[in-house]
């Protein structure tokens, strides 16, 4: 497998800047997801690293070789579309084999068929080889579609939101796969997706992107409990974070038109306005909170159950287990967890509280 390094990436359609000098780099045998809206350049990522799309300015390395004058069947990457891109009157055997059979590769019979019963039983399709793929699922057709990455053994795996067209179960089932898959073979794979379920669950980094820039580059832990900019915060989390506009006087925090008043902070220099933010499961309901509010609403999801409180003319979402007596129309009490609050300046950049 190899390392993936992009190095001051700029790649424009027309007057669009896909990529803005875009820099990065992807460790072997790392799972590394680009998370993003529509627009982001995720795709457009993937295709340069493929050698699909040409970047205007910049460079490509695998293993700090330059691949930029490389074309695409040189650089030895495997693709896996959104959709699935297979050949409907052939079995799903011969669409396994396709890429073994080019005139580039060749592979004698024997290792064809070694290659796609290995694909085959890691991805538990054996008992379909024979149906021709026109006849399968949706799930059958994608876990087919990696099958066909997975014979190539290439030096890097890029996955361009495989999941999307598949129902929840599905997606939650091939994800396990997806992660115990890239684990066992310690292949170098990077993952589109713009699910932060996907992201958060599969990724040992992620590069959060939006407009052609990287926004922040951290571990699932480091991009959720310290996202960089009011976009990642609001970008990762469900249900979304708590954004308020808050200010500091007299040394205490008012949020703004609500009854929360928050005492002093050491080793944070806030300016006088700023944006708080607090995670749901960071509001919890009790009787003896410090702050009170009426419930809004409540959303039971079985496991859990959201509860917007209306404090002043903010609304906090809360985040508690199970389900719970709350009604709407309930006064309640409620503390925050202080530990746990986000500060960000006005522009929407995180303001770092300082090592104690």
């Amino acid at each position: 497998m190899s390392s993936i390094t992009l190095q001051n990436i700029t790649k424009r359609f027309g007057e669009k800047t896909a990529l803005n000098d875009l820099s990065l780099t992807i460790q072997d045998q790392e799972f590394f997801v680009l998370l993003g809206p529509t627009g982001a350049g995720k795709t457009t990522s993937l295709r340069v690293i493929a050698g699909l799309e040409k970047q205007d300015t910049g460079d490509v390395l695998f293993d700090g070789n330059s691949m930029t004058g490389a074309v695409p069947a040189e650089r030895d990457v495997a693709f896996v579309f959104q959709q699935y891109s297979l050949y409907p009157n052939m079995s799903v055997f011969d669409n396994l084999a396709f890429p073994l059979r080019s005139p580039l590769r060749k592979l004698p019979k024997g290792e064809i068929e070694r290659r796609v019963k290995t694909a085959a039983e890691t991805l538990r399709i054996t008992h379909l080889l024979e149906r021709k793929t026109a006849k399968l699922s949706g799930g059958e057709m994608q876990r087919v579609s990696i099958g066909r990455a997975i014979v190539r053994e290439p030096r890097v795996y890029l996955m361009d939101e495989p999941l999307s067209n598949l129902d929840a179960k599905l997606r939650e089932a091939l994800r396990i796969e997806l992660v115990h898959l890239q684990k066992t073979q310690g292949s170098t794979t990077v993952f589109v997706t713009h699910n932060q379920i996907e992201a958060l669950t599969m990724a040992q980094r992620i590069a959060v992107l939006d407009e052609g820039h990287i926004l922040q580059v951290g571990t699932p832990h480091e991009i959720y409990d310290a996202p960089a900019t009011t976009f990642v915060a609001t970008l990762v989390g469900t249900p979304r974070i708590n954004l308020m506009q808050a200010s500091r006087q007299d040394g205490r925090i008012f949020v703004k038109d609500s009854s929360v008043r928050l005492p002093p902070l050491t080793g944070i220099d806030l300016p006088a306005d700023f944006l708080l933010g607090v995670r749901p499961e960071d509001v919890r309901p009790t009787n003896s909170g410090e702050f009170s509010g009426k419930v809004a609403l409540t959303e039971p999801l079985g496991v859990e159950t959201i509860v917007h409180i209306r404090s002043g003319e903010n609304i906090l979402t809360s985040l508690v287990p199970g389900i719970t007596p709350i009604g709407v129309g309930d006064e309640i009490r409620f503390d925050i967890v202080r530990e746990r609050l986000h500060y960000f300046h006005p522009t929407g950049n995180r303001i770092v509280v300082a090592s104690a």
